[in-house]
C-alpha cells in the first residue's frame, strides 16, 4: 500500500512541532526517518498511525484519506518507541489479545501467533510473563504486537532499542523481509541499521523534511566537501598539523595515530586535496607513506542537515 503525505503540520500551543511536511512511500520500500531529539519524528508518526489528528495537511493510504477512514488502523503496524505492554500477562496470551482486538479471525488466530513467535525469535520465552522478560525479548513482544494482524503498513519507532548485537542483526533481517511486501517506516539513531536495512532516508530538523534520497544520492549532495586520511613522516608533528590546517580550504585537521602520524584532513576546496598534501610533502621534504580518500559518512551528512 503506498503512503502519501502532503502539507502535514502540527503545533502544540506556540511550537511547531512538524511544519508543512510531504512526501510518498512506495508499498515494498523500506524508509529510514531520522531527525534529532525533537525534530518531530514521534510526531508525525503518530499522524500517520491516526493517534494524533493533523492540524493541516493529509495522508492518503493508497486511495483513501486518513481523516475519512477510521478502518485505516486495521492496514497499519505500530511499534511505539516507548512499547506499552501488559507486564502481567504470558507472552501467548497477549499475542491473543492483540490478535483478538485488531479483529483478526478467531480460527486464524493460532497460526497467526506460531508465526509471530518463530518470525520474531520468541520461541524460550512464550510462556513466561512479559514482567519476567529482558528489555530485548519485551521489544520483540512488541513487534510481534505490531505484525500481528499481518498490516500492509509498518511503522516502527526505534525498533532495535535494547537489542544485543545479534537480535539487532536478527530483527534486520526480518524487517528486510517485511519490506518485500509491506510499506515500512523506520525511526532509529542507529545509523548504521539505516544504512544495512533502508532503501531511502528522510531526514527531518525543526519539524521540517531536509533531506530525501538513498544514502549515495546524500553523499553526492555533499561531494564539494573532500575527506582524506594520509599518513606523513617528518621530524615534528606540530609543523605538519599547522601545515596541513593552512592549506587553502582546509576546514579541520585530526591527528588520527600519533606514533602512526596520520592524519584526517577536511576541505571545501575546488581543488583536489590530494593534490594539495602532495605538493606540501614536496615542499618539505617530508615523507608521504599514505594517502586514502574517505567516503563521506552518514553521520557526517546527517551533521551537517541537523545542527543549525
Amino acid at each position: 500500500m503506498d503512503l502519501k503525505i502532503n502539507g502535514l503540520s502540527k503545533h502544540f500551543g506556540l511550537q511547531k512541532a512538524v511544519d508543512n511536511i510531504s512526501f510518498e512511500v512506495r508499498s515494498g520500500e523500506i524508509v529510514g526517518f531520522l531527525g534529532p531529539n525533537g525534530a518531530g519524528k514521534t510526531t508525525t508518526m503518530k499522524m500517520l498511525t491516526q493517534y494524533l489528528t493533523p492540524d493541516h495537511g493529509e495522508i492518503w493510504y493508497g486511495n483513501r484519506r486518513s481523516t475519512e477512514n477510521t478502518d485505516i488502523r486495521r492496514d497499519i503496524g505500530y511499534l511505539p518507541e516507548h512499547n506499552p505492554l501488559y507486564e502481567e500477562m504470558p507472552v501467548l496470551d497477549y499475542l491473543n489479545f492483540c490478535a483478538a482486538l485488531q479483529g483478526v479471525p478467531p480460527s486464524e488466530i493460532p497460526a497467526r501467533i506460531r508465526e509471530m513467535v518463530r518470525k520474531c525469535g520468541l520461541d524460550d520465552e512464550k510462556h513466561k510473563k512479559i514482567g519476567e522478560l529482558s528489555k530485548g525479548y519485551r521489544q520483540r513482544v512488541g513487534l510481534a504486537h505490531a505484525l500481528i494482524h499481518n498490516p500492509k503498513v509498518l511503522i516502527l519507532d526505534e525498533p532495535t532499542t535494547g537489542l544485543d548485537p545479534n537480535q539487532i542483526v536478527e530483527i534486520r533481517e526480518l524487517i528486510k523481509e517485511l519490506g518485500r511486501e509491506k510499506t515500512v517506516i523506520l525511526s532509529t539513531h542507529i545509523l548504521s541499521e539505516v544504512e544495512a536495512t533502508c532503501d531511502r532516508i528522510l531526514i527531518i530538523n525543526k519539524g521540517q523534511i531536509v533531506a530525501d534520497g538513498t544514502v549515495g544520492n546524500l553523499r553526492r549532495q555533499t561531494e564539494s566537501r573532500q575527506i582524506i586520511r594520509v599518513r606523513i613522516e617528518g621530524p615534528s608533528q606540530d609543523n605538519i598539523y599547522q601545515a596541513l590546517r593552512q592549506l587553502p580550504g582546509v576546514t579541520m585537521v585530526d591527528l588520527v595515530n600519533r606514533e602512526d602520524q596520520r592524519y584526517e584532513v577536511q576541505s571545501s576546496s575546488e581543488e583536489a586535496l590530494n593534490r594539495q598534501v602532495f605538493r606540501l610533502c614536496v615542499q618539505n621534504n617530508w615523507v608521504l607513506l599514505e594517502m586514502t580518500p574517505t567516503e563521506t559518512k552518514l553521520e557526517d551528512i546527517f551533521r551537517d542537515l541537523t545542527i543549525k
